[in-house]
């Protein structure tokens, strides 16, 4: 019996190889849904995902926070007709980045406990919505920092380095395609509605602060490895639903204050990223302009299939958002698609088809 066990059993270099030979495997079987052509038509193999709600694939679920969003009628167009913790009624744009560049269609939260390796292999979301740049903003409501979803990563990297090996892991933490999409609870919450920072602050002075933070955490996701780094603008804040009910006076118009500030830390921001790239040879930092395309839905929306631009679909669809839009809400519309927002500050599944495109798909050959 020793000899045959010898002889049948793997030893551990041939056991390891053929684990790697299986994740292989796993990995050619998820690249089947690329929608965009990459340069030298090389495969991505993972995307990684930081920030705010319009990414949260489901982290808050798993954390202490009154924004929560896994609870009807937000996901009745996903997958099941079920809530899974994203800020819409179907797929958020974490998930159309992952499907464009041909990972997968789903892009799964990290704190999801069903998570299995090859999960994390292809890619996770870190954001919590709630979120911002600001270290004040995401404390306000208790959901995870920037920090936290930085070590989060750096945990994410180990787990994934004990599966496949350092080498392995350092190509997929390289060459994957990460996303950072934040900023705007910053503004619209932080700054605009609460006195904790203009007290101290003029605008200028904010963003300036959001900046410095931002770069703060390029420059960390850079020393832990990753090259290739999408930033997402902030958009049209003062043309969010909730904003213009609280902000845009009768007419319920778009506030020009609010848009303002959004476009200062816009000019700001990509002016960081091009020092960043020009500081930094290795670095692949896209400027991802939401701005002016949300801003383009909004005051042409039937040239993009849209009835609705200045509501949401939940509720009144003038203020309702997390635990305000429930399935009781009243008005509640039957379809989602007419509308460009799903509730009064994110968009429906629709909404985010038409701008992820625009916004990722004719940008992607940076990142090369």
């Amino acid at each position: 019996m020793k000899f045959l066990s010898q002889k049948l059993l793997p030893s551990s270099s041939e056991f390891s190889q053929k684990k790697k030979f299986l994740i292989v495997i796993v990995l050619f079987f998820y690249h089947n849904v690329a929608a965009v052509k990459l340069p030298n038509n090389e495969k991505i193999p993972a995307v990684i995902v930081f920030g705010d709600s319009v990414v949260d694939s489901g982290n808050n679920n798993n954390i202490s926070t009154v924004v929560k969003c896994n609870f009807p009628p937000y996901g009745r167009d996903f997958v099941g007709q079920r809530p899974t913790g994203r800020f819409s009624n179907g797929r958020v744009p974490s998930d159309l980045i992952a499907e464009s560049v041909g990972v997968k269609k789903i892009l799964p939260a990290y704190l999801d406990p069903n998570l299995k390796i090859h999960d994390l292999l292809t890619g996770v979301a870190f954001a919590s919505g709630g979120s911002g740049y600001d270290p004040l903003t995401p404390k306000i409501v208790s959901v995870l920092s920037l920090s936290d979803q930085i070590d989060m990563f750096k945990t994410y990297i180990n787990k994934i380095t004990a599966s496949v090996g350092k080498e392995s892991a350092a190509i997929i933490v390289s060459k994957s395609i990460y996303i950072v999409c934040t900023g705007s609870n910053d503004i619209a919450n932080t700054y605009f509605s609460t006195p904790l920072r203009r007290p101290r602050y003029d605008i200028s002075a904010y963003t300036d602060l959001m900046v410095e933070s931002a770069s703060s955490f390029f420059q960390e996701l850079y020393g832990l490895g990753a090259r290739r780094i999408g930033v997402v603008s902030l958009p049209p804040i003062g043309c969010l639903p909730s904003q213009r009910t609280l902000r845009g006076g009768r007419d319920r118009g778009c506030s020009e204050t609010v848009n303002q500030a959004a476009s200062l830390f816009n000019s700001k921001l990509l002016s960081e990223i091009d020092a960043f790239n020009t500081r930094l040879t290795e670095a692949r930092l896209v400027y991802l302009d939401v701005y002016n395309t949300l801003l383009s839905l909004i005051r042409n929306p039937a040239q993009y299939g849209f009835e609705v631009m200045d509501q949401g679909c939940c509720g009144t669809g003038n203020i309702e958002v997390s635990i305000l839009c429930t399935r009781y809400s009243p008005g509640t519309c039957n379809d989602a698609s007419n509308y460009i927002f799903w509730d009064s500050y994110h968009p429906s599944e629709k909404g985010y088809e038409v701008i992820t495109p625009m916004v990722f798909d004719s940008q992607v050959h940076k990142f090369f």
